[in-house]
């Protein structure tokens, strides 16, 4: 049925943006940071630029100080535009390597979709109506640990594990464990804050189970917990592993663009905890994008893993 969906709306979109523009776009705007304005081809005025927009080779990019674009080119491979200055879309086009982009372009589009403005017309008052990370659960006391409750699968080296706190909480200080299947203590951590890195390749974490059972405590107040969660390898990794070499080859990982396109792979596998790692590499390399706190939400919401009262 998701399957079906996306190729919906991925149908619709096509049929939106050819009506618009005729001969089709070179780039669509997958994320936008600063007062950065397009001056469409044949238009005498510049407009404000919006995530989701398209740009056709005859358009003029006009970025701010210190502006951040994220561009996806119609063959699915990424741009960044990081300098001020007006920019003629045909030039940014030749600056894109085009060749063996098939996978790429599989992603890049899932990820399109997802953050389209006409597919979610409010998607920008989206980031004000979520809030902080902080904003709680209703009816729950405990903190809660941002992985999906049933499957929570990693396949890379690292994972990034967010958690909320019950509402009016104001300690920021917690001890995270970790344990092996045997119940036996193998990491324990004070953090300050609601994020925590772990790292795999360590030897304390290597187990043969592949499968790690982690605590979240309050320090002051350790009757405020998560409780037990487990994350776990999957089953049978070499399955993903066609698809992830493939797509390693055509983009690399050193951008936050790029980050945002893995993530998207990670999570049309099902690999959640994986694809919020992903984003949140993303939002490190470039905290002021609002876009990817945005897909990181709604990765969040997507796979059922319910956080923020929504308004």
């Amino acid at each position: 049925m998701r399957k079906f969906v996306s190729i919906a709306i991925t149908t619709m979109l096509v049929f939106a943006v050819g009506v618009a523009n005729g001969q089709g776009y070179t780039f669509r705007v997958l994320a936008n940071k600063g007062q950065n304005q397009v001056k469409k081809e044949g238009a005498s005025t510049a407009v404000a630029l919006k995530t989701g927009a398209t740009l056709s080779d005859g358009d003029e990019l006009i970025a701010s100080q210190g502006a951040y674009i994220g561009l996806m080119h119609k063959s699915g491979k990424t741009l960044e535009v990081r300098t001020p200055g007006t920019k003629k879309v045909s030039d940014l086009a030749k600056m894109v390597n085009t060749k063996a982009s098939s996978v790429s372009s599989r992603y890049a589009n899932f990820l399109a979709n997802k953050m389209n403005e006409k597919e979610k017309p409010n998607y920008r008052a989206r980031l004000n109506a979520t809030g902080a990370v902080s904003r709680a659960l209703a009816g729950d006391e405990q903190i809660q640990v941002l992985i999906p409750a049933e499957d929570a699968s990693v396949l890379g080296d690292n994972a990034i594990l967010n958690w909320d706190t019950p509402e009016g909480m104001e300690e920021n200080t917690f001890i995270v464990t970790v344990k092996n299947i045997f119940d036996e203590e193998i990491m324990k951590e004070e953090v300050a804050g609601n994020t925590i890195e772990l790292d795999f390749t360590q030897e304390q974490m290597q187990t043969e189970e592949g499968l790690w059972i982690i605590n979240v405590k309050a320090k002051e107040n350790q009757d405020v917990s998560s409780g037990d969660i487990a994350i776990k390898r999957p089953e049978n990794p070499s399955q993903y592993a066609e698809g992830l070499n493939s797509l390693k080859a055509e983009v690399d990982e050193s951008s936050p663009l790029n980050k945002v396109i893995y993530a998207s792979f990670y999570e049309e596998n099902g690999l959640i905890v994986d694809a919020l790692t992903a984003i949140e590499e993303a939002i490190k390399m470039n905290p002021d994008v609002d876009d990817f706190k945005i897909l990181k939400k709604d990765i969040i919401e997507r796979n059922g893993i319910k956080v923020y009262n929504e308004e």
